[in-house]
C-alpha cells in the first residue's frame, strides 16, 4: 500500500511540477543532461551557445564545467567569447594569482554581468588550474571591419594582428546567419554609416578568430568547453564552420539555447539547430 502511494505522489509531482529547463537533442527529441555530459566528455570542442542574461544557462555552465572536470581533470580547457585576446596576459596573472579580482576586472574589459555569470566559471578554474582562454577578436578591430571593410586590417601593426585570426580570412556570406545580417541591412545615420555586408564580416571575424583561439590552443586528448552567444554556435554556423574548415576530423559538440512560452511544446527549438538545445521558459528571472 505504501509503494503505491508513494507511486501515485511521484505521478502527481511529474504532471504539477514546473521544470525550469527541458533538453532536447539535434531531432528536437527528449533528451538529459547525463546525455549531454557524455557527449561533452567524448568531445574535442564543446560549443556552449548561451543567451547572455539567461539565468539558467549560466548555471548549466558552471555544473557542466564541474562535471567534466571530474571526468576530464588536467585535460579540460576553458574559453570564452567574453573574453578579447588582448586580455590574456591579465587573465593568465589573474588565474596564476598574481592579482586581484579587482585588478582583474580593473583592467580586463570585463562584460556588466561578469561578476556574476563569468566570475564564478574564472574562479573555479582559478581553483582548479584549468586554462582559461580569452577567444574574441578586440572589439575595436572587429568595430574597424564594421565600419570600414577586412582590407584596413592589413594596416595594423604585427603585433595587433597576433589578436585577430591569421588573414586572409575566409567569408561564405551565403551561410543563413550571416546572410539574414546581410538581409536585415547596413546601419545608417547619426553620422556613421555601415554596410550590411561589412557588419555581417564583422561577426565573422568574430567567429574566425574565437576558432583561431580555439584551436591555437586544444591538443588531442583534450575537452576544449568554449561559451559563446548561441548565435555564434547555432545551425552549425559560426564558430562551427571555421573550426570544420581549419580540422574536419574535429568532434564538436554544439549546445544552443532559447526562451519558449511552453518549454514542452517549444517554437523557436528547430531540429538541426544544435547537437542539444536548452529550452528555458521566457519568464525565467534574467540575471541583467
Amino acid at each position: 500500500m505504501r509503494s503505491l502511494l508513494i507511486l501515485v505522489a511521484l505521478i502527481s509531482l511529474a504532471f504539477t511540477d514546473k521544470p525550469a529547463y527541458l533538453i532536447y537533442n539535434q531531432q528536437l527529441k527528449a533528451s538529459s543532461y547525463e546525455e549531454l555530459l557524455r557527449k561533452a566528455s567524448e568531445a574535442d570542442i564543446v560549443l556552449f551557445g548561451e543567451l547572455h542574461n539567461n539565468s539558467i544557462d549560466h548555471w548549466l555552465q558552471l555544473e557542466l564545467t564541474k562535471d567534466l572536470y571530474k571526468q576530464k581533470k588536467e585535460k579540460l580547457i576553458l574559453g570564452a567569447e567574453m573574453f578579447e585576446s588582448d586580455n590574456q596576459i591579465v587573465l593568465d596573472e589573474y588565474l596564476q594569482n598574481r592579482i586581484t579580482s579587482q585588478q582583474l576586472t580593473a583592467e580586463a574589459k570585463v562584460w556588466n554581468n561578469y561578476q556574476t555569470d563569468y566570475k564564478p566559471l574564472v574562479d573555479f578554474a582559478q581553483e582548479k588550474k584549468i586554462p582559461f582562454i580569452a577567444t574574441n577578436i578586440p572589439r575595436r578591430y572587429a568595430s574597424i571591419v564594421a565600419k570600414r571593410g577586412t582590407d584596413e586590417l592589413k594596416q595594423l601593426s604585427p603585433e595587433a594582428q597576433q589578436h585577430i585570426a591569421p588573414q586572409p580570412i575566409p567569408f561564405d556570406l551565403t551561410l543563413p546567419g550571416y546572410a539574414e545580417l546581410i538581409k536585415m541591412g547596413g546601419i545608417h545615420g547619426s553620422g556613421s554609416s555601415i554596410s550590411a555586408e561589412n557588419m555581417a564580416k564583422a561577426q565573422a571575424i568574430k567567429d574566425a578568430t574565437m576558432s583561431h583561439f580555439i584551436l591555437k590552443h586544444w591538443k588531442k586528448g583534450q575537452t576544449f568547453l568554449h561559451f559563446n552567444g548561441s548565435y555564434h554556435s547555432q545551425n552549425f554556423e559560426g564558430i562551427y564552420w571555421y573550426l570544420k574548415k581549419a580540422n574536419p576530423a574535429l568532434k564538436i559538440v554544439t549546445i544552443a539555447t532559447t526562451e519558449e512560452a511552453n518549454i514542452e511544446e517549444p517554437k523557436d527549438a528547430k531540429p538541426e539547430l544544435a547537437n542539444f538545445i536548452i529550452t528555458v521558459p521566457e519568464t525565467m528571472t534574467k540575471t541583467h
